[in-house]
């Protein structure tokens, strides 16, 4: 979003430049540090926007937009969602979703699966919803995501890992540890379940149809207690719905913020400062 000086709001710092005896110069970096008081205010009008259209965002999200400053020299401020870089999906792509709406990509968790041959493919994951149980004990932030330490274990169990960055396939000892379990968390065993997805239920070493997991919906399951007694579903799999519904609105982000009424303010402040007034 750029922000430039509307006429009335120019005519108006012009004036008082005049009448605070301000060089042009001076006057340009006071107008800079106005336009970027106004590109930050604008910045938590985002934040705000977003925390009350969407459901637990991330602060991954929430930290996204940035503001490329204005200066002296050029008088225009943009904000915008930004990718820094690592392993996260660029959030101007998830927020070009949820405002023009569509299918949400896939996480890069997913890309591993399906290249693992885990995940089908045109399918996405999803956190078992409460009439499964609800999320995994230990296995999601809060937030509708699967924990990162939680997801690598998860990953590395199946020796998913395969691209640039992930290396920390599951050794021997690694599973050991898992089946046993710690004082925070039970042991148990990961296995995949794929109901009717790839033609019915799968099939065993020996050439057999595993009919134990027939029943159970696609997904990543867990079996814990003594003897495999408690079973429950980690991932699900599922087929992508019909995308996200525009929900995240610039123009109510630009009214929330009454930018250019907040600019003009912000020019007069930074005028008299200016001025040593």
């Amino acid at each position: 979003m750029h922000i430039q000086l509307s006429a009335q709001v120019l005519n108006q710092a012009e004036l008082l430049r005049q009448i605070h005896g301000l060089t042009g110069a001076q006057a340009a970096k006071a107008y800079a540090k106005a336009l970027n008081d106004t590109g930050f205010e604008i910045r938590r009008a985002m934040q705000d926007e977003m925390r009350a259209v969407f459901d637990r965002p991330t602060d991954y999200i929430l930290r996204s937009p940035r503001v490329r400053m204005a200066t002296a020299a050029k008088l225009s401020v943009t904000i915008e969602p930004t990718y820094i870089g690592g392993k996260g999906v660029d959030p101007q792509k998830i927020l070009d979703a949820l405002t023009w709406g569509g299918r949400r990509r896939d996480k890069r968790s997913e890309v591993a699966l399906k290249r693992a041959g885990i995940l089908s493919a045109g399918y996405q994951t999803a956190i078992p919803s409460d009439d499964r149980g609800g999320p995994y004990p230990g296995s999601d932030d809060g937030k509708g995501n699967l924990r990162g330490a939680f997801l690598v274990q998860l990953i590395s169990y199946f020796h998913a890992f395969g691209e640039q960055g992930y290396t920390a396939n599951m050794s021997a000892k690694g599973y050991q540890r898992v089946h046993r379990g710690t004082k925070k968390q039970a042991g148990r065993r990961y296995f995949v379940a794929y109901g009717k997805t790839r033609g019915g239920p799968r099939i065993t070493q020996k050439g057999e149809q595993d009919e134990r997991t027939a029943h159970l919906a696609p997904g990543i399951w867990a079996v814990s207690g003594t003897g495999g007694a408690l079973v429950r579903p980690v991932l699900m799999f599922v087929k992508p719905g019909r995308g996200y519904q525009p929900r995240f609105d610039m123009d109510k982000v630009a009214k929330r913020a009454d930018a250019e009424a907040y600019l003009g303010r912000r020019i007069r402040y930074r005028l008299r400062e200016a001025a040593g007034v």
